[in-house]
């Protein structure tokens, strides 16, 4: 049977014996083909899947990357740990994380202003004499003053150098016949010389002002007429350095001796190079210090807090948490940023949640009355009940990322969102440490603005050409600013410094 036709029950029955062998071996033929072709069906089944998986996969990263690149772009001041000059030009409407007030702009009522006064005993008068009448052209020479309608000009007078001789006499002595002469006082040495006065103002404007070098020397020539050559204030900004040493030494104590301090870092160029500056400070006190390191290697090293044990406010760099001896607080206002990014950039309720909440908590903490150091017991019951009841709707709409096999060296790739959850719940009692105790603050604004002034100084003049020329800044900017922040004329207590007479703060109100 050479074709295999269609046959019913009986005619199969009268096939005789061959032409059922040869029907059985066309059906083992075609059952054979039929079989190789399944095989080469399920073959390209199975390479079409592995090129799915892959494609999945590729699509899977694709959308990974896309969504980082839109969280990269979508943050910016308001919403993340960016600085705002880092916005551009084109920075558009942002909305503050300011709570709109009741009270509108400008001058309360009640509020105190200050206006330029007469005073009762002026400098100069000039007194403008009315020799005819404007109105009748009679002479007025002979008549007497009523009065005299006063006003008066505040204004600074021409600057000049003063130049002081110092002489020493010299006698003969009629004893022993030697020539003597009289003594100079310690700070004059040379046969001309720049006082210390000038020079603890060329010094305030480089450490407070950031001017650097050469315009210092264009402003006091314009002033004065005569300016110290750049090495002269480069020398002065290094003999106050050296000067504030014991000054700087108090200050780092009473930074280790206070209950709670500030401390951030920000990056900074020196001699060509990315380096570090810390900074500790208080109401009071600040410290600044530079090191190659970010890390609590660069910490370490400005010898405050290895020491502390009191409460360290900073960002969540994770470095601070090296240092166990004392309690951490995290600034919140970094934690508002990030759910404010979380809110915008994937839309979830927990997050808008917990920003009205840490702001009622610290609404109530600003609204309770002294003598309270704290919260009441049922307000912080509830405050902590309410966050963690946010955390864990966090939690249920971000869910750990399934574990994989063979695990991935280091942590698991999650998601910004479930990233800041984590932190939010380990850190439970540094994020509301400020409703426990009211003098941990909500933010760390204070370091920031302390940090601020070098970034303007980075931004005037560029970088520090040498790692010894900023380990002189920082000192001469430490003192300056806890001077300043004591209430102190910042040029007069440069000038007791130059005199052995250093700002030493006050341990009592540290």
């Amino acid at each position: 049977m050479s074709k295999l036709e269609q046959l019913g029950r009986e005619q199969l029955k009268r096939i005789d014996r061959e032409s059922l062998i040869e029907l059985v071996l066309v059906l083992q033929q075609r059952f054979g083909a039929q079989q190789e072709l399944s095989q080469q069906l399920q073959q390209q089944v199975a390479v079409q899947q592995e090129s799915v998986q892959q494609l999945q996969q590729q699509v899977a990263v694709q959308q990974e990357l896309v969504q980082a690149l839109q969280d990269q772009l979508a943050k910016d001041s308001h919403n993340s740990g960016k600085p705002p000059s880092s916005d551009g030009l084109k920075k558009g409407r942002r909305k503050s994380l300011r709570r709109a007030g009741q009270r509108p702009r400008g001058g309360q009522r009640g509020h105190k202003g200050r206006t330029l006064m007469q005073v009762a005993e002026p400098d100069h008068v000039i007194v403008h004499q009315l020799a005819d009448c404007p109105h009748c052209q009679t002479k007025l020479d002979a008549e007497t003053v009523k009065k005299h309608e006063k006003r008066q000009v505040f204004d600074i007078p021409p600057a000049r150098i003063e130049v002081t001789e110092h002489q020493a006499e010299v006698k003969q002595c009629p004893g022993c016949g030697a020539c003597v002469k009289g003594a100079f006082p310690a700070n004059v040495s040379q046969p001309t010389q720049y006082g210390l006065r000038l020079k603890a103002f060329a010094c305030y404007l480089y450490g407070q002002q950031f001017i650097p070098f050469a315009r210092i020397r264009e402003l006091l020539t314009a002033l004065y007429g005569d300016a110290p050559s750049e090495p002269a204030i480069l020398a002065a900004t290094r003999q106050l350095a050296r000067h504030t040493q014991g000054s700087l030494a108090q200050i780092r104590q009473q930074l280790i001796a206070a209950p709670v301090v500030h401390f951030d870092e920000s990056g900074m160029r020196v001699a060509e190079r990315l380096r570090w500056l810390h900074v500790a400070s208080t109401e009071k006190l600040t410290h600044y210090h530079v090191h190659d390191k970010r890390g609590h290697v660069g910490m370490r090293a400005g010898d405050i807090l290895p020491h502390y044990k009191g409460v360290a406010v900073h960002d969540y760099w994770r470095s601070y948490l090296k240092f166990s001896d004392c309690q951490h607080s995290f600034c919140n206002v970094h934690h508002l940023r990030d759910l404010c990014f979380i809110v915008e950039q994937y839309d979830q309720v927990w997050a808008a949640k917990m920003k009205r909440l840490l702001c009622a908590i610290k609404e109530e903490v600003a609204s309770t009355p002294e003598p309270h150091t704290a919260l009441p017991r049922d307000r912080l019951a509830y405050y902590e009940a309410a966050y963690d009841a946010l955390i864990a709707q966090g939690f249920a709409a971000n869910p750990s990322p399934p574990k994989t096999k063979p695990r991935p060296i280091g942590r698991p790739k999650q998601s910004p969102a479930k990233n800041l959850l984590d932190r939010l719940h380990k850190h439970k009692a540094g994020v509301l440490a400020f409703m426990y105790d009211f003098r941990i603050p909500f933010d760390n604004n204070l370091v920031e603005r302390d940090v601020r002034m070098i970034k303007v100084q980075q931004k005037v003049s560029g970088c520090f050409r040498t790692q010894d020329g900023a380990h002189i800044f920082c000192a001469i900017r430490s003192y300056i600013s806890t001077a300043r922040k004591h209430g102190l004329n910042a040029i007069d207590a440069i000038h007791n410094a130059f005199l052995d007479q250093p700002f030493i703060p006050d341990t009592s109100q540290a």
